[in-house]
């Protein structure tokens, strides 16, 4: 128990000193036009479709379900630099992550052969590939985005309002439990809340992300959030 203990703690430090990493070094580009999906996400808008936005999308959904394919098995994926994100904590979706790609995309090249992640489905002790993630700097202006993924087909989205745990505070209950105060769903949302609780905040945690579910039969839930076609329909659309 002490060692998955620490190795807990070790995964909390590796991605606090990420998260860390990246906020530093995000800067700002040419304002990218965004709404809140909660007070953890903001998404960018919808556009209206441009010729030759179709026929892009496409490539990406195809480019993602050969990733389904190749890597199906997780040990295959583990086997060309793809990590399970928080080594020894169990999610219903686990996220693989590619050191090498995401490096790739933090500089600003988008490859749909090289995502950042890899999505999985757990079902107990089975991981099943759902779908992939691709990401880009917080840099990145509208145009930036809408060139790697139209926008006018996916929406790209960041967490935001991020308040990190102190040091030392257990892991599961602070950021996955049924309540949980710090990170992604926690209940914390503002810089003084995360204060009080002597936490760090992050106005933005990592940077720009959009999900890829190759399998779903709709478009609207290929280009979801999460893979449900509910959320995706809020996005709206910003300018003729």
């Amino acid at each position: 128990m002490r060692r998955i203990a620490l190795a807990c703690m070790i995964a909390v430090l590796v991605g606090a000193a990420l998260l860390l990493s990246l906020y530093r070094h995000a800067h700002a580009g040419t304002p990218v036009e965004t709404k809140l999906m909660d007070p953890h996400m903001e998404i960018t808008l919808r556009r209206l479709a441009e010729p030759g936005d179709r026929e892009r999308a496409d490539a990406i959904v195809a480019a993602a379900r050969s990733l389904l394919a190749k890597y199906a098995n997780v040990k295959d994926a583990e086997r060309d630099g793809f990590a399970k994100f928080l080594p020894n904590v169990e999610l219903p979706q686990e996220h693989f992550t590619n050191g090498a790609y995401a490096r790739e995309a933090w500089f600003g090249t988008f490859n749909p052969a090289h995502p950042t992640s890899l999505i999985y489905a757990r079902n107990g002790s089975s991981l099943r590939i759902v779908g992939v993630m691709y990401t880009a700097p917080n840099r990145a202006s509208e145009a930036d985005l809408d060139r790697k993924v139209p926008l006018s087909v996916g929406s790209w989205h960041r967490h935001v309002n991020f308040c990190l745990a102190a040091l030392g505070t257990p892991i599961g209950a602070a950021y996955f439990g049924a309540h949980p105060k710090f990170g992604m769903n926690g209940s914390i949302a503002t810089r003084a809340e995360c204060d009080a609780e002597n936490g760090r905040f992050l106005p933005v945690a990592f940077g720009w992300m959009i999900h890829v579910w190759p399998n779903e039969p709709a478009q609207a839930g290929i280009w979801s959030i999460d893979g449900r076609d509910a959320r995706h329909r809020m996005c709206e659309l910003h300018h003729a």
